[in-house]
């Protein structure tokens, strides 16, 4: 018997269709009930406990009760960073559904990838944030430099805050449609949470497309300025 990691294991419970489409709706960062999840995978809610139980037993989902009813989530940042880069595996790959369409466009044009912003919208902001000096890049956790804690608190971002918390304040993250870092963490999140509450973006009910204003994009522009 080998010693290590059981990928294999991983593999098996993400592989099947019926929990890769559970798993890929929970990317939405909203945790969802059984009845829901079902109509997601096309199954049975019976089916459907069936694969929530052992995708919680393999780690892969956390399920808490809140009245009458139980709710799934992600268990954690590396399971929806795991999701999102097998997504840009099989999107490169040629492995893609074959729906298309302006929800598709959409979607690649900004998203949420469990609590950050991904798609253009996101590799703009983590290209910007670079390119700014804002930001020093990092394969996998960049760093904000002091020129860039200066201007992100002066957009209302608590940095001291976001630094000590024992999450990344940065991870870069590979995005699925365009296999180019967004950027995830702690600060990922935050600029998320920023851009919906000052209404230059809204989420678009049951999806995860992410809708900017015309004004919420000038907004954009101007707080994260490209160079030159």
């Amino acid at each position: 018997m080998k010693d290590g990691p059981d990928i294999a294991r991983i593999a098996a419970l993400i592989g099947d269709p019926a929990r890769a489409n559970m798993l890929t709706a929970l990317m939405s960062g909203k945790a969802l009930t059984a009845t829901e999840l079902a109509a997601e995978a096309g199954v049975t809610l019976q089916t459907a406990s069936a694969h929530l139980a052992k995708l919680e037993d393999g780690g892969l989902l956390q399920m808490r009760r809140q009245g009458r009813h139980k709710y799934a989530s992600l268990a954690s940042d590396q399971v929806a960073e795991t999701l999102e880069a097998l997504m840009g595996l099989a999107a490169g790959t040629g492995h893609l559904r074959t729906r298309t369409g302006p929800r598709d466009q959409a979607l690649r044009e900004a998203r949420v990838c469990y609590n950050h912003l991904a798609g253009d919208m996101g590799i703009l902001l983590y290209d910007r944030l670079l390119a700014q000096g804002w930001l020093r890049d990092d394969p996998e956790f960049p760093v904000v430099t002091d020129a860039g804690a200066r201007h992100l608190t002066a957009l209302g971002l608590d940095i001291p805050s976001l630094q000590s918390s024992r999450r990344p304040i940065c991870r870069a993250c590979l995005d699925w449609s365009e296999r180019r870092s967004h950027l995830a963490g702690g600060l990922g999140q935050a600029l998320l949470d920023l851009m919906l509450a000052r209404g230059w973006a809204r989420r678009l009910p049951d999806s995860r497309v992410i809708q900017f204003s015309p004004s919420g994009k000038t907004a954009f522009h101007r707080a994260f300025p490209a160079m030159g």
